[in-house]
């Protein structure tokens, strides 16, 4: 018969050895219980100290919004059209709204950061353990072992640095602290700013939130001030320079409007931003969370304990396998 025979398809071999054996794999598993045990015992077991020795951690917060522009300069408007090019020159009513973007870069700044440690002396507050609160000093530098601070020690001052007295913390370092204790949040898409402080002390917590918008106004306010006095000298020099009594008139309202600026900006805690949601004494801890440290742990723990166990028989296969093939040589 002269019929071709049609090509079949060619049948792929699989060895034993190439597929996955998950009884063998769970007999493994087992045969490795203890180890995995101990794994998992000892990495809980140690989360659950770490967790305990660790300090409770309470988070207070304030929320704070820029006020709207028509809310500061919706009264100064119509007088400051009438009044033409001077007005502009000089800078009329209330100073410009600030923006949410100017706030939170101002609450970042080390400049509000400097104002609120000497105004309220935080250094003793944050920097509690080196404080002597019985005799209202600073507590006097041990001997340390740490290395690093060792070699600190013996490393050259340099000579443009402020010199700074050992163990006693300076407005840089209360600065530093901040940085770690106070977050910035920022949401731009509702325009407002959340101001939030971790401390172990809940009231200290609060009071640091509170420091920083009272220590805000105060800042905004007092430039504020200062830009209508900068202004009204300016408007007084240019009252005695001219004659025109038209001329005069206008400045006489510029210097009215720099003088209930000021008034403003003075009795007026709210005329930069609005508090939404002012500062509170935390009831409960923010962190540690040690349910979901102790969770995670025994999960990571029992899968590093697996995957152990499967290595070491996996090691076991590769030297009998060699030693094998040296006894059939």
């Amino acid at each position: 018969m002269s019929e071709e025979k049609k090509a079949e398809p060619p049948v792929i071999m699989y060895e034993a050895d190439d597929e996955i054996d998950l009884l063998e794999l769970a007999r493994t598993i087992w045969k490795g219980k203890k180890l995995i045990i101990w794994i998992v015992a000892v990495c809980t077991l140690a989360t659950i100290i770490l967790s305990l020795v660790m300090t409770n951690i309470y988070t207070a917060q304030a929320v704070i919004k820029p006020v709207l522009p028509d809310r500061a300069t919706s009264r100064f408007s119509p007088l400051a059209s009438q009044l033409g090019g001077l007005a502009g020159m000089a800078g009329i009513g209330m100073p410009t709204p600030s923006s949410s973007v100017e706030i939170a870069n101002l609450l970042k700044s080390n400049v509000l950061k400097k104002e609120m440690i000497e105004r309220y002396q935080l250094l003793p507050i944050l920097f509690s353990k080196r404080w002597d609160q019985d005799n209202k000093t600073w507590k006097k530098p041990g001997v340390s072992l740490n290395p690093l601070a060792l070699l600190a020690k013996l490393r050259p001052a340099d000579p443009k640095a402020p010199k700074k007295e050992p163990g006693v913390p300076d407005v840089w370092d209360g600065i530093r602290a901040l940085d770690r204790i106070v977050k910035i949040n920022h949401n731009i898409k509702e325009d407002i700013i959340t101001v939030s402080a971790d401390f172990p002390d809940p009231e200290i917590s609060a009071k640091i939130v509170d420091y920083y918008i009272v220590t805000l106004n105060e800042h905004m306010s007092s430039e504020a001030r200062r830009m209508a006095i900068t202004n009204k000298e300016y408007l007084e020099k240019q009252l005695l320079e001219t004659n025109d009594a038209l001329v005069q008139q206008k400045i006489y309202n510029l210097i009215a409007e720099k003088i209930e600026a000021m008034m403003m900006a003075e009795v007026n805690e709210g005329f930069a931003f609005k508090v939404l949601d002012p500062p509170m004494t935390p009831d409960r801890k923010s962190k540690p969370k040690r349910a979901q440290m102790v969770v995670l742990a025994f999960t990571v723990s029992l899968f590093i304990g697996v995957f152990t166990v499967l290595f070491r028989e996996y090691l076991r296969k590769i030297k009998d396998q060699s030693a094998g093939g040296q006894n059939v040589s």
